[in-house]
């Protein structure tokens, strides 16, 4: 367990949960500000150290560092908050810590209105994300995910955009039955374990003494994965994610899109994996046709069909969701260790993608790209930033999302050659549209309505509040993409460690 006198874990929770309530209690407006800035920031640095210092922290059982445990008067039921990184979450919680700075920083300097409420509801949504991927308890992780859920919904219903009510009530639909499957499945896994906690070393432990049947494990993994597919939009049960994505504030959707939804994906490496092996198997087939045929083909042909640029972004990351399924389904520690990289790197991008499609909404009043067109002599940072998040996108080398896509491809390969050659088509696919979204935006001939509003009302360049929380997300996308191994290492001991997590040595 962890010696220290402050456990920084716990501080990346509290800290923001903390902050919302005074903001909620009426404090003056000048402190509103400041508060906001600090609790988006405290969990930005303590990610930033438990990065820095994982490397040299003690590891104890299933390489878990910085480890502490609480009562919470729930221990007769086997619940109690225990906090800990291992090499899987640890790159989860540096995500949710730098997007979340990028989105706290964006979301002060956006002049929303009932601004206190909207930056506590925030602050809420970044507790429950630093939470969930620091939670070793099961129970925890997912409590966690309510938390950071629950102001999703609202933030939608009242700040968000065109058809917000409906997005509102279909996210809810969508986004309950998927936290229903999801929760009997972790239920399941404890009851039928025999373990005396829902501590994720122990439930490991006393299921790697004692696996539990062949049939008992398909069953639960088909709850979980249904049950977390719904939460990460797994074709066909993706309609929720671009309708909500389109209608959120920015804010929130960098939030929900760059890490709330790894939720699911994480679930499933995390616990499912090295917990349900044969249940993975037995599912691996007809997840990898899903995934390769609906979420990278199908998907990836109706985001270029978008003429909206919020939309696109909203149907891009569903496809892109796609890869990561493919990685899951194909079973082995390179697949798995690809999911991983993935989800920090389209986390990254797909925030700083929401955050740039506002920022041009509010240059040109219109997400409809056939409606714009020559803005980049107008604003040229914000052009290169943006064309920056498309090739991030698209998974060029240099940046994050490559780590995460190349060893997907060769892990699938393994897994069958047929489906490999479907899944590169998303390649190209996602090259045609982002390339294309960038001509008519930027480079394209100027519309009619365009050219009326330069005439009035020029369009200014990207100013330092929205270019300052776009940098930080593109410091972290090209970082990681150069030093990849910042991260891999931890991912492939922690796989490396867990043997029942491969299941495709077929």
């Amino acid at each position: 367990m962890s010696n220290l006198s402050l456990d920084p874990l716990l501080l990346a929770v509290a800290a923001p949960l903390s902050l919302a309530v005074a903001i909620v209690l009426g404090l003056p407006k000048r402190w509103v500000m400041k508060l906001a800035y600090a609790g988006f920031a405290v969990p930005a640095l303590t990610a930033l150290w438990a990065w820095w210092s994982f490397g040299d922290a003690a590891k104890e059982s299933h390489g878990y560092a910085f480890l502490s445990s609480y009562s919470t008067g729930l221990d007769g039921f086997g619940i109690g908050l225990k906090l800990g990184l291992n090499g899987i979450s640890l790159p989860l919680f540096v995500l949710a810590g730098i997007v979340g700075l990028a989105a706290g920083l964006y979301a002060i300097q956006s002049g929303a209105e009932r601004m206190k409420t909207y930056l506590a509801l925030l602050l809420v949504m970044q507790a429950g994300l630093m939470g969930m991927f620091a939670s070793v308890d099961v129970a925890f992780f997912y409590l966690f995910h309510e938390m950071a859920l629950i102001p999703t919904f609202i933030m939608v219903g009242i700040w968000g955009g065109r058809d917000r009510s409906y997005a509102a009530m279909t996210m809810t639909i969508y986004l309950t039955l998927g936290a229903m499957l999801s929760l009997l499945g972790l239920i399941a896994i404890y009851a039928k374990s025999g373990a005396s906690s829902f501590d994720l070393m122990a439930l490991r432990d006393t299921l790697a003494s004692s696996p539990l049947g062949e049939v008992t494990q398909k069953h639960i993994y088909g709850l979980l994965l249904f049950g977390f597919g719904i939460l990460v939009s797994l074709w066909p049960f993706h309609s929720w994610a671009p309708l909500g994505y389109g209608a959120a504030p920015s804010s929130a959707a960098m939030l929900h899109a760059g890490v709330l939804k790894k939720f699911g994906l994480y679930g499933l490496v995390q616990i499912a994996l090295p917990i349900l092996p044969l249940g993975a198997l037995h599912w691996s087939h007809g997840l990898a046709v899903l995934a390769a045929v609906g979420n990278v083909v199908v998907i990836g042909l109706v985001t270029m069909a978008q003429r909206d640029l919020k939309q696109m972004v909203g149907y891009s990351s569903v496809m892109h969701m796609g890869y990561a399924f493919l990685g899951i389904a194909a079973g082995s520690v390179l697949g798995a260790g690809g999911v991983v990289m993935l989800m920090v790197g389209h986390g990254l991008s797909v925030a700083l993608l929401f955050l740039l499609s506002t920022s041009i909404h509010r240059r040109v009043h219109t997400f409809d790209m056939d409606q714009m067109g020559g803005l980049a002599p107008r604003a040229p940072v914000l052009a290169a930033l943006f064309l920056v998040a498309t090739f991030a996108s698209i998974g060029l080398p240099g940046f994050a999302n490559f780590w995460g896509e190349l060893p997907i491809f060769f892990a699938l390969w393994s897994f069958s050659h047929a489906l490999t050659v479907v899944a590169l088509t998303g390649t190209v696919i996602s090259a045609v549209y982002g390339l294309r979204a960038v001509a008519k935006v930027f480079f394209g001939r100027p519309s009619a309505s365009f050219t009326r509003l330069c005439a009035t009302q020029p369009p200014p360049d990207i100013g330092w509040s929205e270019k300052l929380p776009a940098l930080v997300l593109v410091a972290a996308m090209v970082f990681i993409g150069l030093w990849p191994r910042s991260l891999s290492t931890g991912i492939d001991r922690a796989l490396a460690g867990e043997p029942a997590a491969v299941v495709a040595n077929r």
